[in-house]
């Protein structure tokens, strides 16, 4: 199963309890209390990812996971560049944002999927530091991800 239809069913599942928190609690504290839980099981879930890497974690093993969640074209990307110590790219088409807005869930996309990126390169590898100005979930035309490699005491 790809990202794309992993994430539908876990807002599937989210909704009606972020509905709940939201008329008890009121938006912005149901918005947080999701944030980070969201957070946490993003940065538990890069370090499963991380400790399968044989070899330790590089912006290389890195890179290599994004087919996870560009499967069943849920991502379109333009890669800018990519060496040992960048990845940049930018993303064309995000399906997660379409999705999340047919789901009627478009005020809290980006605390479904967007916000898990940087605490994803936190997890798998603390010396993966991430840059993100804009993104098609907030209404931008891309998304424009820059991952810099910083080595140990730099």
């Amino acid at each position: 199963m790809g990202i794309l239809e992993r994430r539908r069913i876990e807002a599937e599942i989210l909704k009606p309890v972020y509905e709940e928190m939201a008329a008890r609690l009121g938006e912005a504290t149901a918005q947080e209390i999701l944030g980070a839980a969201i957070t946490k099981a993003a940065l538990a879930a890069a370090k499963s990812f991380a400790a399968t890497e044989p070899e330790g974690t590089s912006l290389k093993s890195f890179a290599d996971l994004q087919p996870l969640w560009t499967k069943d074209d849920a991502l379109r990307l333009e890669v800018k560049r990519q060496d040992e110590t960048h990845f940049d790219y930018n993303v064309t088409r995000c399906r997660y944002a379409e999705m999340y807005r047919e789901m009627g869930l478009g005020s809290i996309g980006h605390l479904l999927s967007c916000n898990r990126d940087a605490a994803f390169c936190t997890g798998y590898d603390p010396r993966i530091k991430m840059e993100r100005t804009q993104t098609i979930m907030q209404g931008a035309d891309h998304c424009d991800f820059r991952y810099r490699f910083e080595a140990k005491g730099e």
